[in-house]
């Protein structure tokens, strides 16, 4: 059989990372923050969104490009930063750069991931996003983002909806501490992946490559909800983001967005894109879901909006352009789809996103995935 007909959609993928992944592992990728309500909200509020389907519009050809700053994007789809990617899959962040450049769309390495800018130079394309999380140091500041620019990573992200470590009591329950100890519990699990364990022993446990940098000393373990990034970080404010407008001199992107009162400020400080997003459920459980709170952001402001949290089909994407974005990430799915099948995972997954895009583009009558913007929609009852 084929790829598409073993894994016709992500949560094909998604059960076939969880049997080939220690459990640790699982509970760190699939894991949400509380009764994870908010994770689940992303989920339900989405499947609400009804859009109304057109006939008698012939054939048509449907383009799944979209503009993007003065550009095009083969595909209206990213790559969400995930920290520690490569716990996930032994270099995970190697393995999705390069397949965002092999396709064209935006890659975005996260703070805390387990590799470094320097060591994804070469495997990174036109569309290389470095995820900040805010240094409190401005040394270290700077030299985070003089590392990021000279390793051709051209767009930044301050993420701001991390003010403190949530609990994630999944998480923590498994028994995972930063940087990964392998506790007789974890070696267990361990010996029941041999993929996920042959990876790991040939490139070693993952730590925070990208911190090595600005610590003297070898660090204890510590909760996964607490590592050494928090020792580095502080909670930014509105100065900061100024800081970062004045020291960055490309893309500035502002990711933890909800609030649509906050949305004209950012504009006013020359942030040139938003990303709203609850951190997919992960850091505050009475969160709304992102989608419910997209078009009032939309309705305050004409920057670009980047939209993530619950996505998981070519569908939900054209729901989030109806309600008003105009990029949509996504984190988690594409670490299914490595975990599920390796190096060909992200690919085969972006192959599904695009054929249900095109599916249900033909359905709604659309030929350009931006048009989705004037699609009548409602909330569905059930």
């Amino acid at each position: 059989m084929t790829l598409d007909q073993r894994y016709p959609a992500l949560e094909d993928l998604r059960h076939r990372a969880r049997r080939r992944l220690p459990r640790f592992v699982w509970e760190y990728l699939d894991s949400g923050t509380g009764a994870e309500a908010t994770k689940s909200r992303n989920r339900s509020e989405l499947d609400k969104i009804g859009l109304m389907p057109s006939i008698l519009h012939g054939p048509l050809e449907c383009d799944l490009s979209v503009p993007w700053m003065g550009g095009r994007l083969p595909l209206p789809v990213g790559m969400a930063p995930i920290g520690m990617s490569g716990l996930i899959w032994p270099d995970a962040e190697g393995h999705l750069a390069r397949a965002a450049r092999e396709a064209g769309i935006p890659y975005c390495l996260s703070t805390v991931a387990s590799q470094s800018p320097e060591d994804l130079a070469p495997h990174v394309g036109d569309q290389a996003w470095f995820q900040m999380y805010p240094p409190k140091d401005p040394d270290i500041r700077q030299d985070m983002l003089n590392r990021a620019r000279a390793a051709g990573f051209n767009a930044l992200i301050l993420t701001v909806d991390v003010p403190v470590a949530s609990r994630r009591e999944r998480q923590t329950r498994s028994g995972l501490t930063q940087p990964p100890r392998l506790t007789p519990r974890l070696l267990a699990q361990v010996a029941q992946c041999p993929a996920w364990a042959l990876g790991m022993a040939s490139r070693g446990m993952p730590r925070m490559r990208t911190l090595d940098a600005y610590t003297e000393t070898p660090m204890t373990a510590r909760s996964s909800t607490a590592h050494i990034g928090y020792l580095l970080r502080t909670s930014p404010d509105w100065d900061y983001v100024a800081w970062l407008r004045d020291h960055w001199d490309g893309p500035l992107i502002v990711k933890g967005v909800l609030r649509a009162q906050d949305a004209p400020k950012l504009e006013q400080l020359g942030v040139d894109a938003l990303w709203v997003s609850n951190h997919a459920g992960r850091q505050f459980d009475a969160a709304p879901a992102s989608i419910e709170v997209l078009p009032d952001i939309r309705a305050q402001t004409s920057l670009p909006l980047i939209f993530d949290s619950g996505v998981e089909t070519g569908l939900d994407i054209l729901r989030a352009f109806a309600l008003g974005a105009d990029l949509v990430m996504m984190g988690r799915g594409f670490h299914f789809a490595l975990a599920a099948l390796g190096a060909s995972g992200p690919a085969h997954l972006l192959s599904i996103l695009s054929k249900d895009l095109a599916a249900n583009m033909g359905q709604l009558g659309l030929t350009g995935v931006a048009a989705a913007r004037h699609l009548e929609h409602r909330m569905l009852t059930n």
